[in-house]
């Protein structure tokens, strides 16, 4: 069965002085949580082969330090619908670019309110909130990420940084 993770960009830096959403970078605090989620998920053996990511700064730094952590090396590819798109063009995206991948566990990283859709979604209807830094682990049944759809899934597990604060 294939695994979905689905992360929420980890904590930005509001006060940056950036002048576009799409620059924004992490805050220190979102550094930390991102690691710490990446060495989480390795830690759970939920390592990805493919990592997605949204344009966004903060949300290519999450992907990146979250791999960091985890010390995985998926390729990472950038999806410009995950900025700013609703679920259908998350999963348009995502099977877009995994249709020449043999990625069992795919991360994509991205923004609210479409991250916590998505999981509501695929999993027939879960309610999940999706803080800064979330990841929610989906299993997703079929023969490949073609068949990516609504009630497709079924929600393995869900963590907050907060949860994991302490741990190391």
């Amino acid at each position: 069965m294939r695994q979905l993770l689905i992360m929420r960009h980890a904590k930005s830096d509001w006060g940056s002085g950036v002048a576009g959403d799409l620059d924004r970078p992490l805050a220190p605090r979102g550094a930390k949580a991102a690691k710490r989620m990446g060495r989480m998920i390795t830690r759970l053996g939920s390592a990805p082969d493919l990592v997605l990511t949204s344009p966004a700064v903060r949300a290519r730094s999450t992907a990146e330090l979250a791999a960091r952590g985890g010390g995985w090396s998926a390729p990472t590819v950038v999806v410009e619908g995950f900025y700013g798109g609703g679920w259908r063009d998350v999963v348009e995206g995502l099977i877009a670019a995994a249709a020449d991948q043999t990625a069992d566990r795919i991360l994509v990283v991205g923004h609210e309110p479409t991250w916590s859709e998505l999981v509501s979604v695929l999993t027939g209807g879960s309610r999940i909130a999706m803080p800064t830094g979330a990841v929610a682990c989906v299993a997703v049944d079929g023969e490949g990420w073609s068949e990516l759809g609504p009630g497709r899934g079924e929600l393995g597990w869900h963590l907050v940084p907060r949860m994991l604060e302490g741990l190391g």
